[in-house]
């Protein structure tokens, strides 16, 4: 069986709003064309978020509570046909305060392990996938693992000196999600296109 492939998407300023530490499934909705561009992608790719989760370990929220919030964008997302293959985060931090998840770990951005744990359990080509996300360190964690990154420069990223960080370039720079749906659309074929770790193409 040949292998699927995969868009991996950031969760907080990406698909929805980046409020600090927020659980509460009243304040959650989606960014503007993140319905409209998954319900395109989903087409031809498997859809699984990869997010980091820190206010587990800062005692924040629970992780029966982060249940909660994949309830809730879950059905944000089948209003557009739309459903997620898979929710994977890291509860982990090494500063928390909440035991046993206060540790250093190979799950949390830009550690590219929660994208190795989905790719392995549904099958997923990850030279063949792309990561979406808001910061340098969802990029980081895509191209470690193999994938094709993408950052949406929304302003959640201030740190663009990137000097001897070719893991952290991304494939592209989009203006906003739709852009970069369109991207990846337009440039899935790896023979078709080639990645360049040297430059940051702007969306026109």
């Amino acid at each position: 069986m040949e292998a699927k492939r995969a868009i991996f998407l950031d969760k907080d300023g990406t698909l929805i709003p980046n409020i600090p530490y927020n659980a509460n499934p009243d304040l959650i909705f989606l960014e503007k064309g993140v319905g409209e561009t998954l319900a395109a992608l989903a087409e031809q790719f498997e859809l699984i978020v990869i997010s980091n989760q820190a206010g587990i370990a800062m005692g924040y929220f629970t992780p029966e509570d982060l249940c909660a919030v994949e309830k809730r964008l879950q059905a944000l997302l089948q209003e557009y046909g739309v459903r997620l293959s898979g929710f994977y985060y890291c509860p982990h931090h090494p500063e928390g305060t909440r035991a046993p998840y206060v540790k250093s770990c190979d799950c949390r951005k830009p550690a590219p392990g929660l994208l190795f744990r989905a790719a392995k359990e549904h099958d997923i080509s990850l030279r063949d996938s792309w990561m979406i996300g808001d910061i340098l360190n969802d990029v980081q964690a895509g191209n470690t693992a193999g994938c094709r990154s993408i950052i949406i420069d929304n302003g959640n990223e201030t740190e663009w000196d990137l000097q001897d960080e070719p893991l952290r370039i991304p494939e592209f720079i989009s203006a906003d999600f739709a852009a970069a749906g369109k991207y990846i659309l337009e440039n899935q074929n790896l023979e078709q296109h080639a990645k360049s770790i040297s430059s940051f193409p702007k969306e026109v």
